[in-house]
């Protein structure tokens, strides 16, 4: 008899393939309704009950309010989390509510819905994909690509992974500015046009209601801060689920899909409260393997496969190191810093 899993007996006591796992994780896919509307019951109520006391803070001190604002920034992570299980018909079993839920959670996260996931599947589908980089990634540079740039062109790249930048700047151009247009979709259809005007017109409503109910001060001190925080933390979180030292990436010729969801995503081990706050999204690997899964049951996947549990995994500390890995060695197969590239392969000489 073939187990549920659909592996054979014969090789049960191996490791999994990537295809194989594929296979195993499929028992995982399925939502629940109720425990989905609990979930989203306890990211969407505490998020508007910060507000409110953030907003009543106004009254009474500004750092107060401004503190109570960054906390929320959180819970807006986890929005955004929910938000991203719908793309994935992750959330719930039906398309119609997924599709809309995401939609109205993306006038909060200021993601157009249809946009975002459509870039998003683009991502999934061509992750570790040196010859398809470009669409819902960190731009990475081979370290052949890089040593080839003028000195003009690497200074721009270094200057583009710089923390500062790229978790300081980058939220406030990717959710204030680019998010407002469909960006890389811009011939593709009206669909993604009434996404993205539909979601700015969501947001200008939110704005200008706040400002009528509450002042400028609303706007500066809760509504930007929010916003700017959980744009920060998720593009952090983005890209230490793909910029670690052992991921991988692969010409065209020698990527494999489920490879590089297995070897190409980390799995990021926070601490439980920080792993709640952010809906699990650390499971990474997990995830890109089986996209399906929602994320209140990832953990069961770690439970029932610890092998899981232990591959590719990644520490919160060990994740601050990895801002400095800005170079893929295809020799080496790994990330590397700039000094790591030039101890290895020299000096750069124009």
């Amino acid at each position: 008899m073939i187990p549920e899993s659909g592996l054979t007996p014969a090789n049960l006591n191996a490791t999994p393939t990537s295809r194989e796992w594929v296979q195993i994780l499929a028992r995982y896919r399925d939502p629940s309704s109720g425990r989905s509307l609990f979930e989203l019951a306890v990211t969407v109520g505490p998020f508007i009950l910060l507000w409110g006391v953030a907003w009543w803070a106004l009254s009474i001190s500004y750092w107060l309010a401004l503190a109570i604002a960054v906390l929320n920034g959180i819970f807006l992570v986890r929005i955004f989390a929910i938000q991203h299980d719908c793309g994935h018909r992750a959330f719930f079993k039906s398309k119609l509510a997924g599709d809309w839920l995401g939609r109205i959670l993306g006038g909060l996260t200021l993601t157009p819905y249809d946009v975002w996931q459509r870039t998003h599947a683009v991502h999934h589908s061509a992750a570790g994909n040196l010859d398809k980089r470009g669409m819902g990634d960190v731009h990475t540079l081979t370290v052949a690509e890089y040593r080839a740039l003028s000195g003009w062109g690497r200074f721009v790249y270094r200057l583009y992974r710089n923390p500062l930048v790229l978790f300081g700047l980058g939220p406030i151009y990717l959710f204030y500015l680019q998010n407002r247009l469909p960006v890389g979709l811009m011939r593709s259809g009206m669909r993604f046009w009434t996404s993205a005007m539909i979601t700015n017109a969501f947001i200008a409503a939110i704005i200008v209601g706040l400002i009528y109910f509450g002042g400028w001060m609303t706007v500066t001190l809760i509504f930007i801060p929010t916003t700017l925080v959980g744009a920060s933390i998720g593009i952090w979180l983005f890209y230490v689920q793909h910029q670690f030292e052992t991921t991988q990436w692969d010409k065209d010729d020698d990527w494999q899909l489920h490879d590089a969801a297995l070897n190409g995503s980390s799995h990021y081990e926070l601490p439980k409260v920080l792993q709640w706050l952010t809906a699990n999204i650390g499971v990474h690997h997990v995830h890109h393997l089986y996209s399906r899964i929602p994320f209140y049951r990832l953990t069961e996947v770690l439970r029932d496969h610890p092998v899981l549990a232990n591959t590719q995994r990644l520490t919160l500390w060990q994740s601050f190191r990895c801002v400095r890995l800005q170079l893929w060695d295809e020799e080496q197969r790994k990330l590397l810093t700039h000094a790591q590239a030039q101890r290895i392969y020299g000096p750069i000489s124009n």
